[in-house]
C-alpha cells in the first residue's frame, strides 16, 4: 500500500478516508466474489486492515491503538462498503472493544488491548442472541458460580465470527428473571485459545449457510469453565454494558450501509453511461435517472443523521435516538438505491461478475440488523413521541 502523510489541510476524517481506499484499492472485486462463492472469511482483507492500525483506531493510544473517536471508525466502515467490499468479517471488533473499554478492568485492558492493537488477538465475536431474538431480557443461557469459576451452559444464535476470534464476550444469566429484567445477566470475556487448548468439547459450533458471505453460527455452551476474573465490570450488569454498546453498533451500521447505497448510485449512473440501447445511452430516459436520483439523495440525507449521530456520541451526550434513526434510514436508502442499481443493470444485475447481486445481498441485512427497522420505530414512537409503548 502507497505511504499517505497526513494532509496539512485535511481533515482527520478525510485522512483516514483516503488510507481506507488506498487499502481497499489492492482488494479487487474478484477477491471478494470468490469469498462469497466459497463462504470463505476474508483474512487477507482483516490483516491487512489490522496492520495498517485502521482496524486499532478506537483503541488509546496508551494500549496502542490510533485514540480516535466513533466518527473515524465509521469513515472506515463507509469506505469499506463503498469500495465494493464487505465491513462486517470485521465491524463486530470496533464495538465489541466499547465493553471492554468503557467497562473492563485495567488488569483486562493491559491484558488484551495491546494484542488487538497489533493483531496478535482478535475480538471479533459477541454470543448474545437466543431463540428469544431481540428480546435480550429473555435469555436462558445460564453461568453458574462453581469454586472461582462460573460454569456456562446453553445455547446462542447468530454468534458470527467464533472460528476466527481469539476472545469472545458472553451474555449469560447468573440471577433469575426478577421484577427488574434488566438485572440478573453477566457479561463474560472469554480466552479461547485456553477453551480451545484445555476444554474442547465445552463449545460446539455449528455453521449457519445465510444468503451472503457473513461466517455465523449456532453455539452451544457444555459446561464451559471460565474464571470469575473474566467478568467485565459487575456480575449481573452486564445487559447494560451490551446497552451501552448498541447506540455505536447502529452508527457503524449505518456507516456500511451508507457506503453501499453510494456504491450502488455510483455504480448504476456509471452503467447508465455506458449502456446503449437503442441507440442511445439509457441514462438519457429519466425512467433510469430518477429512481438512481431518489436512492443517492435518501443515501445523502441518511449520511447527515448518521454525522449528527456519531458527533453526539464522541461528545459523550445521548444519542439513542439519533443513532437508531441513523441505521433505520441508511438501511432503507442503501435497499432503494440497491433496487434501483439492480433495474439499471436489468439481467446483468443477476450476473456475479458485476458484483450487484452480492452486494444486493449484503445490503439486505441492514432491514433487519443489527435491530429490525421495525424495533427502531416502536423505540422512536415511545422514547421520542411519547407513544406507549408497544414492547
Amino acid at each position: 500500500m502507497t505511504d499517505l502523510k497526513e494532509p496539512d489541510v485535511a481533515s482527520k476524517v478525510d485522512f483516514y478516508r483516503e488510507r481506507t481506499r488506498a487499502l481497499c484499492a489492492e482488494f479487487s472485486g474478484e477477491y471478494w466474489r470468490e469469498l462469497d462463492r466459497i463462504r470463505a472469511y476474508p483474512t487477507a482483507f482483516v490483516e491487512a486492515l489490522t496492520a495498517s492500525g485502521l482496524l486499532a483506531t478506537l483503541i488509546p493510544t496508551e494500549y496502542g491503538g490510533g485514540g480516535e473517536g466513533l466518527t473515524v471508525g465509521a469513515a472506515i466502515m463507509e469506505e469499506i462498503n463503498r469500495s465494493g467490499g464487505h465491513s462486517a468479517a470485521c465491524h463486530a471488533q470496533m464495538y465489541t472493544m466499547g465493553s471492554l473499554l468503557r467497562h473492563g478492568s485495567e488488569e483486562q485492558k493491559r491484558m488484551y488491548l495491546p494484542g488487538i492493537a497489533t493483531g496478535a488477538l482478535r475480538l471479533q465475536a459477541f454470543s448474545i442472541t437466543e431463540d428469544a431474538g431481540s428480546d435480550t431480557t429473555s435469555i436462558v443461557t445460564k453461568a453458574e458460580l462453581d469454586g472461582d469459576d462460573y460454569v456456562i451452559t446453553g445455547h446462542k444464535t447468530w454468534t458470527s465470527r467464533i472460528d476466527e476470534t481469539d476472545l469472545l464476550l458472553v451474555l449469560a444469566r447468573t440471577e433469575d428473571k426478577g421484577a427488574d429484567k434488566t438485572t440478573g445477566m453477566t457479561l463474560f470475556l472469554v480466552d479461547l485459545r485456553e477453551v480451545r487448548a484445555t476444554q474442547p468439547d465445552a463449545v460446539r459450533v455449528e455453521k449457519v449457510r445465510t444468503m451472503f458471505n457473513y461466517a455465523t453460527n449456532q453455539v452451544w455452551y457444555q459446561g464451559l469453565r471460565v474464571p470469575k476474573t473474566s467478568i467485565i465490570g459487575q456480575a449481573g450488569e452486564g445487559f447494560r454494558y451490551v446497552i451501552d454498546g448498541w447506540n455505536a453498533e447502529r452508527i457503524l451500521l449505518a456507516s456500511e450501509a451508507i457506503g453501499d447505497g453510494y456504491w450502488f448510485a455510483e455504480k448504476a449512473a456509471a452503467y447508465a453511461n455506458e449502456r446503449v440501447v437503442f441507440g442511445r445511452p439509457i441514462g438519457v430516459n429519466q425512467g433510469v435517472q430518477f429512481p438512481i436520483v431518489d436512492g443517492y439523495m435518501h443515501v445523502r440525507a441518511a449520511e447527515l443523521m448518521r454525522d449528527v449521530a456519531v458527533r453526539l456520541f464522541d461528545e459523550g451526550k445521548p444519542c439513542g435516538a439519533e443513532a437508531n434513526m441513523a441505521k433505520h434510514l441508511a438501511a432503507d436508502a442503501s435497499w432503494e438505491s440497491a433496487n434501483a442499481c439492480m433495474n439499471t443493470y436489468g439481467g446483468f444485475g443477476f450476473v456475479d461478475e458485476y458484483d450487484v447481486e452480492r452486494k444486493f445481498r449484503e445490503t439486505r441485512m441492514y432491514q433487519v440488523a443489527p435491530v429490525n427497522n421495525n424495533l427502531v420505530k416502536t423505540f422512536i414512537a415511545s422514547k421520542v413521541l411519547g407513544l406507549p409503548r408497544s414492547y
